[in-house]
């Protein structure tokens, strides 16, 4: 069996780290080199750098800032914001990055996922899914971080990105966003099952069960928090002991 995969996420914002509830209010949580740096070399087993403002601000994201916190890493390196063509792809690929994720550009032009995939190869593109369970129990997905519904169902768009190319699919439950009283089970399992590609889980981690249900319940292939690590309230390593004596194989540090 692989090894379920533990990701730490940046999301940033004028430079900064930050993290919100729900995907607004937001509170900094430090420098993105020197995190990204920390998690390096605690363990983790991937890195996610999120531009949350670049689509919604209609900019790209900030190839410096990704190129300093690249030099730092020694795990996989995935990166998202602003990415709407192949010359964005080409500049990240370049400043350090291994993956790109596309979330608003692909919704909006589903070929994008198909063009990055053919001229770089599935690995690279991770299709990041912001999605919110609705009074009638439906998963809507959503644009620009979050602000601008779609009419998209979520198990849909995540079916038809696995067929136009996309290697991972990274769900963001944003009614769990920030919560922390574990991530969307039930949506997570069902997605887990309907696609044969990866799926990372993402939104609600508040205690290391959480990241045990998230793979034992939600099938999940990798599990992605935020503002439990930067803030010291789980430690990678310790987590990772946790989840070993839970029977979830693990890379151990």
């Amino acid at each position: 069996m692989l090894a379920k995969r533990i990701i730490p996420c940046l999301d940033v914002k004028d430079g900064q780290t930050v993290k919100g509830v729900r995907f607004v209010d937001f509170r900094e949580a430090g420098d993105p080199v020197e995190l990204g740096a920390y998690y390096s070399r605690e363990g983790a087993d991937e890195l996610v750098f999120l531009d949350i403002t670049a689509s919604y601000e209609g900019r790209k994201t900030f190839t410096d800032l990704v190129r300093r916190v690249a030099a730092r890493l020694d795990i996989p390196f995935t990166v998202g914001g602003g990415i709407g063509e192949l010359a964005d792809v080409e500049r990240l690929l370049g400043a350090g990055a291994d993956k790109v994720s596309v979330n608003s550009a692909a919704l909006r032009r589903p070929q994008l996922i198909e063009e990055i995939a053919a001229h770089f190869g599935s690995q690279v593109c991770v299709a990041a899914i912001d999605a919110r369970q609705e009074v009638d129990g439906h998963w809507q997905c959503y644009l620009n971080g979050g602000r601008l519904p779609t009419g998209r169902d979520l198990f849909d768009w995540a079916a038809e990105a696995e067929s136009r190319g996309a290697g991972e699919i990274l769900f963001t439950s944003m009614s769990h966003d920030g919560v922390k009283q574990g991530y969307a089970l039930e949506a997570l399992a069902c997605l887990s099952d309907k696609l044969r590609i990866p799926v990372i889980a993402s939104g609600g981690a508040g205690v290391p069960q959480h990241f045990r249900d998230a793979f034992s319940l939600g099938h999940a292939d990798a599990a992605l928090a935020a503002s439990v690590f930067h803030f010291g309230e789980i430690k990678i390593g310790e987590l990772k002991q946790y989840l070993y004596r839970e029977g979830i194989p693990v890379r151990r540090i």
